[in-house]
């Protein structure tokens, strides 16, 4: 699906950003595979793992989505992109409301349109839970970007780019994420939670990283994939990481859910159900599968269906949450 192409991965010293680069490097054979990012300190540090003189295809690309002039240079003669940079600790984009707003909303667009004017065939996004009925200002950027890259393909014109986003949960030990919190925690003997009735969908990062790529594959263009996926609730995740130590309820935090959803009830109308994933199409009333030659295969959901992390049939025991979380330490150590 990659070999020959040139890839570009926005964001991508992010921990996505990292894992979709060695994945891609150890499994296809790209022409050019560009990590866009804006730290250099971070890109200097992933090349000391991943060098370009150990591969040729490789490029460390210094750029920020918001400079509309950089994404023109970086997308020429680029093929696929996969857009990962974002804002998204939840307390900043509150307190840093238009910083949020210019990289989240605004650098969608100027990566629709220097994709569009670049010819790149395929841009693939990384959504959220948290774009789902946002409560807070992160999910409303990020429900912003998705209709900013669906609806980018009403007016692809000849250049027949197609847009589409992926849309998960929590990424296990992700940068930000509660487990590297709770580790840090265990060591006072008291781990902090925020409601202990709190649920929410977890994936981990290589998950992540397979379900863009099969997604990529798939796309025709409108599309948000979700994977199916288990939830966890917040007290077995505690007792996994910190099984000696007691915890301690402390609220939630302003613009937190108790639990998340993937897809609502309003989504639901045109979304398909497939055996491991939903596919959410745009609303026919607003978008035509026109590029399509067949019909989108699926079974549709039923009236009121909504998948959410409370409700989900699929539960992570303690017992697999201690072995991811193991897994994940294992390889930060290593």
């Amino acid at each position: 699906m990659l070999n020959g192409k040139s890839v570009l991965v926005t964001g991508g010293t992010g921990s996505f950003g990292r894992k979709f680069t060695e994945i891609v490097l150890d499994r296809y054979q790209p022409r050019r595979l560009i990590v866009f990012s804006r730290d250099e300190l971070k890109q200097h540090e992933m090349a000391r793992q991943l060098s370009p003189k150990s591969h040729d295809c490789l490029r460390y690309f210094l750029g920020d989505v918001r400079d509309r002039e950089r994404l023109y240079r970086a997308l020429d003669g680029v093929d696929v992109v996969v857009h990962a940079a974002a804002l998204k600790q939840v307390p900043s984009c509150e307190y840093n409301p238009l910083e949020a707003i210019k990289t989240n909303i605004l650098g969608a667009a100027n990566l629709v349109d220097a994709a569009i004017d670049r010819r790149v065939q395929k841009v693939i996004a990384l959504s959220t839970d948290k774009a789902t009925n946002p409560i807070n200002l992160y999910g409303a950027t990020k429900l912003c970007s998705d209709k900013l890259l669906i609806g980018a393909n009403h007016y692809v014109g000849r250049h027949q780019t197609q847009f589409a986003a992926v849309r998960y949960g929590n990424v296990v030990g992700s940068r930000g994420s509660v487990v590297p919190l709770f580790v840090q925690m265990r060591r006072r003997g008291v781990i902090p939670i925020t409601d202990p009735r709190m649920t929410r969908f977890w994936i981990t990062v290589e998950q992540g990283v397979e379900f863009v790529l099969a997604s990529l594959q798939r796309m025709s263009g409108g599309e948000i994939f979700v994977p199916k996926i288990p939830s966890m609730n917040i007290v077995d995740l505690a007792q996994a990481v910190a099984p000696r130590c007691r915890t301690e309820t402390v609220g939630m935090r302003p613009g937190e859910k108790l639990h998340e959803t993937l897809i609502c009830e309003e989504d639901a109308r045109h979304t398909l159900e497939h055996d491991d994933y939903f596919a959410i199409l745009p609303d026919p009333d607003t978008m035509a599968f026109s590029r399509k030659a067949d019909p989108p295969a699926g079974r549709p959901c039923p009236d009121g269906f909504r998948y959410s992390s409370h409700t989900n049939p699929r539960w992570l025991s303690i017992e697999q949450l201690q072995k991811m979380v193991g897994s994940i330490q294992e390889r930060n150590v290593a």
